[in-house]
């Protein structure tokens, strides 16, 4: 039997123009759907900028402001914003206890490859500007915001940078080739993601780089020795699985401390949905509200 909330997420996928084949189609899509994900109450959202991008703090009622979650949306590096995401940032704060620092970067194809990872690692270290300890730094994202967050600590390392004291990464786009298993075995149980929408994105994205660049497809990294401690959570039921559960393995060979968390019946970024429809959603955002907060050693306001 199948989760009755996919289902019904299923259904409402299927009319909302998310999965058309023009990007510009997709933006309106998500940009309709925004306004169903407002912050949480007890949330107070600022307008900022970091690393020359919009951006917005989401701090919870008695959140710790001396340490912060660097947030990178997904949306396959084309589509996604700070109204998409902002429901989904705020739960995190509250989660974790502390600010949420949500970055609206660049997006293809008018900005391809390394657009977005620039704009990342400008915001982390405006971040480090502003006073915040890189310990008390954590980086998360889902999809392709999964996938940046590793690219972004790669290239923070290769610059010889302090390091964030934790990463998240929720449903990560880690492989921009498209070519697992998943894209074949569980392609008619994947309702919000397939290889042909990702192909599309990738390409623009890429704009002819080798898609096997390490900083655009971090599971082909060579070595993940030295970063911190990585969260990755993903759904069984997504053909992004391999990506999260490959990277998972690649960085424990290099030593790192990884904690995979692979959801029964779930579909791609199932945190993004309300509880209410899907309870494992909540679920899992506290678990990683959790993780970020036993990292910076501050308490989770989740009641």
């Amino acid at each position: 039997m199948s989760h009755p909330g996919v289902d019904v997420i299923a259904g409402y996928l299927a009319e909302s123009g998310l999965s058309s084949s023009s990007i510009a189609e997709q933006r309106a899509a998500m940009a309709e759907m925004a306004g169903a994900s407002p912050p949480m109450e007890g949330v107070t959202v600022e307008a900022i900028t970091l690393g020359g991008r919009p951006a917005e703090r989401l701090t919870p009622d008695g959140g710790a402001t001396d340490a912060a979650v660097l947030y990178l949306h997904g949306g396959g590096y084309c589509i996604g914003s700070l109204d998409s995401h902002r429901g989904l940032g705020s739960r995190l704060a509250v989660a974790a206890g502390c600010t949420v620092a949500m970055l609206d970067y660049r997006l293809a194809p008018e900005h391809p490859f390394p657009a977005a990872l620039d704009d990342a690692v400008g915001a982390y270290r405006d971040l480090l500007s502003l006073g915040i300890r890189p310990e008390r730094m954590a980086i998360a994202g889902d999809s392709a915001g999964g996938g940046l967050t590793v690219a972004t600590l790669l290239a923070l390392r290769g610059s010889g940078e302090p390091l964030p004291g934790a990463a998240v990464c929720l449903s990560p786009w880690a492989d921009l080739t498209q070519s697992s298993t998943a894209y074949r075995n569980l392609a008619d149980v994947d309702p919000m993601v397939s290889k042909s929408g990702l192909d599309l994105m990738s390409g623009a994205y890429l704009d002819g780089v080798d898609p096997r660049t390490e900083l655009a497809s971090p599971l082909f990294a060579g070595d993940f020795g030295g970063l911190p401690p990585v969260c990755i959570e993903v759904g069984e039921y997504e053909v992004l699985i391999d990506d999260a559960t490959g990277l998972a393995d690649r960085m424990r060979e290099s030593g790192v401390n990884v904690t995979l968390k692979v959801w029964p019946e779930l579909i791609h970024v199932f945190q993004a949905f309300p509880g209410s429809l899907i309870p494992e959603a909540d679920q899992s955002v506290d678990a990683v509200g959790a993780f970020i907060a036993g990292h910076f050693g501050v308490a989770s306001t989740t009641v």
